[in-house]
């Protein structure tokens, strides 16, 4: 039997994110740990991302960043699918966290322990 690659897409700033790395790592899984400010997921990554985690691109944005605030997003804004992938694609620092894969399923680890679900 394989085992699924884990894979975190991660903010070492963040506590929530530092707290589902080492939930992870307690149950004996050393996941791939992707740090998204730094090697941002493009568009079509962020689609499947969404797609696993059963969330539109809007429901990952963190409205309350200055990033958001000065782009005057709001989360009724009526924009097509393309265009929120690409404003997070652009924008990492408004992507949520973490999230945390595992095959073909995700979950965002808010709270750490949602994780649980696909181990």
């Amino acid at each position: 039997m394989t085992t699924a690659k884990t894979v975190i897409f991660h903010n070492p700033r963040c506590s929530k994110s530092r707290e589902t790395l080492q939930l992870l790592r307690d149950t004996g899984i050393e996941p791939e740990v992707v740090e998204y400010l730094k090697d941002p997921p493009d568009a079509a990554t962020l689609d499947a991302l969404c797609r696993k985690l059963g969330l539109e691109p809007q429901e990952l944005v963190r409205f309350k960043e200055e990033q958001a605030k000065s782009l005057e997003l709001k989360p009724k804004d009526q924009r097509p699918r393309a265009e929120w992938l690409r404003l997070l694609a652009q924008n990492p620092v408004l992507i949520e966290r973490p999230i945390v894969v595992r095959g073909a399923k995700a979950r965002l680890g808010r709270p750490p322990e949602a994780v649980r679900e696909i181990l």
